[in-house]
C-alpha cells in the first residue's frame, strides 16, 4: 500500500472500511462483549473466523514474510473500532507467532504457519516473568545444558513466566531464556516450545483485561536445538525487534478505541437534552470533543508516521543497530505507542464523564472500553519505559 505517513490513500481507505465492515457482520457475532467473564478464555471461533476472513494471513503474507507496520495499524484500528475482543485475539497471534517468522526455521515455518494463520493454532509470546515486566533484561527463566534433549545437545528449561497473553490455553509459546551467565540482555536465547511439551504447566490469573492472561511454570521443560529462533544468545534481539513492529500498532489499537469513544460521545451530545437543548451546545462540552478529537488525531498521525519510518527501514525497526534517533524506527515507535495508548485513556475517560451514569452499566460501550483502556499504558513497554527510550533516542 503506497502512502504519505499523513494520508490515507482511496485503496488504504476502502481498506479500512472493509474490515470494519467484516467485524461488524462477521465478528461481533462471536465476540463475548455481553459476557466478561468468557473474555478470560481463548475465543477460538473468533479467531478461527478471522483466519477464514484472511485477516490473520495478513500478518504473515509470502508464506513467512512479516505484514507491512502500516498495514498493521490500520487491520488494528479499523477492528478496534468495532471489536476491542476481535483486534486482541489478532493482535496476539501476531505477537506470538511473529519471533517465529523473523527468525525461525523453514520447517518451524512449514509446521506451525498454516495453522497459525487459520487460527486453528493459538500463539503466545513469553517475555514478562514475575520479576522482569519492564526490565525485560533482568529475564530468570533459566536454560540449562541437557546432552539428553537432542542428538547436538540441548537445554532444559526452568523458572516462570507470567502475565503471559493467551496462556496457559495457547498451542505454541514464543519462549526467552537466559543460556549463559551474561547479565542484561547478554545471554538470552528464544525458544519455539508447543505446549504439549512435558514439564510445561500454567493456570489462568484473575485480571480485569478482556482477553485472557495467565502464567506459566517450566518444570526442565525439554528444548533442543531444532526449537532454537535464531541464534543462540541472541534472543533478546529477537524480543526487541518484535516489538519494533508492535508498538507503534499497540498505539494504533489505542486510536481505533479512542475513536469508537469520540463517536459514541459526539452522538451522545448531539441527542442529549440538557438546559434547554442538546448537550453539545454547552461550550464546556463542545471544548471537550474538541480536544477529544485533537488528541486522537495526533495519535493517529504520530502512529502511521512510526509504521512508515519502520517500513522506509526495510521492516527491521531499530533491532539491528537500535540506532536512528528520534525520527527513526525505535524512537517513532516509542512516541507513538506513548502518545496514543495515554491519549485513548484521556478520550475514552471523558466520553464516560459526557455520558455519565449510563456509561458505567455493565455492557456498555463505553463501560468496556473504560476497562480495556487501561491496559496499553503498561504492556509491550509501560509509559515510563517508552520515555525512557525517546530520551536515549534524543541524546544520540
Amino acid at each position: 500500500m503506497a502512502t504519505t505517513a499523513f494520508v490515507l490513500d482511496e485503496e488504504q481507505q476502502r481498506f479500512c472500511a472493509q474490515v470494519r465492515e467484516q467485524a461488524v457482520e462477521r465478528l461481533l457475532p462471536l465476540a463475548h462483549q455481553d459476557d466478561p467473564a468468557l473474555g478470560e478464555r481463548v475465543n477460538r471461533p473468533l479467531l478461527e473466523e478471522m483466519g477464514r476472513l484472511g485477516l490473520l494471513a495478513r500478518l504473515f503474507p509470502g508464506g513467512g514474510r512479516s505484514a507491512a507496520a502500516l498495514d498493521l495499524c490500520l487491520l488494528r484500528e479499523s477492528l478496534a473500532q468495532v471489536s476491542t475482543e476481535a483486534e486482541t485475539a489478532l493482535a496476539l497471534q501476531g505477537l506470538g507467532f511473529y519471533p517465529v517468522v523473523q527468525s525461525g526455521s523453514e520447517a518451524q515455518l512449514a509446521r506451525w504457519l498454516p495453522e497459525v494463520a487459520s487460527g486453528r493454532a493459538v500463539a503466545a509470546f513469553a517475555l514478562s516473568e514475575p520479576g522482569a515486566g519492564s526490565d525485560a533484561a533482568a529475564l530468570a527463566l533459566e536454560a540449562k545444558p541437557d546432552g539428553a534433549a537432542g542428538t547436538d545437545g540441548g537445554w532444559r528449561l526452568s523458572g516462570e513466566k507470567c502475565w503471559i497473553s493467551n496462556a496457559p490455553e495457547a498451542d505454541l509459546y514464543t519462549v526467552f531464556a537466559r543460556t549463559g551467565p551474561e547479565a542484561g540482555a547478554r545471554g538470552v536465547t528464544a525458544f519455539l516450545v508447543p505446549a504439549d511439551r512435558p514439564g510445561l504447566t500454567g493456570e489462568p490469573l484473575d485480571m480485569i483485561s478482556p482477553h485472557p492472561i495467565g502464567r506459566l511454570r517450566f518444570d526442565g521443560v525439554p528444548v533442543g536445538p531444532a526449537d532454537l529462533l535464531g541464534e543462540v544468545g541472541g534472543g533478546f534481539r529477537v524480543a526487541m525487534r518484535t516489538l519494533d513492529l508492535f508498538r507503534p500498532s499497540v498505539g494504533a489499537f489505542a486510536v481505533g478505541m479512542a475513536q469508537a469513544a469520540l463517536d459514541a460521545a459526539v452522538a451522545h451530545a448531539a441527542a442529549r437534552e440538557a438546559f434547554g437543548g442538546p448537550l453539545r451546545d454547552l461550550q464546556s462540552v463542545g471544548h471537550r470533543l474538541a480536544e477529544m478529537a485533537t488528541r486522537t488525531e495526533a495519535a493517529r498521525l504520530l502512529v502511521y508516521a512510526a509504521a512508515a519510518a519502520y517500513d522506509a527501514n526495510g521492516g527491521t525497526g531499530g533491532g539491528a543497530s537500535r540506532s536512528g534517533g528520534l525520527h527513526g524506527p525505535t524512537g517513532r515507535a516509542a512516541m507513538a505507542k506513548l502518545f496514543a495508548t495515554e491519549a485513548a485513556q484521556y478520550v475514552v475517560d471523558s466520553a464516560v464523564q459526557l455520558h455519565g451514569a449510563r456509561a458505567l452499566r455493565r455492557g456498555h460501550l463505553l463501560e468496556r472500553l473504560y476497562r480495556e483502556v487501561r491496559a496499553p499504558r503498561i504492556y509491550e513497554g509501560a509509559s515510563e519505559v517508552q520515555l525512557s527510550i525517546i530520551a536515549r533516542e534524543l541524546y544520540r
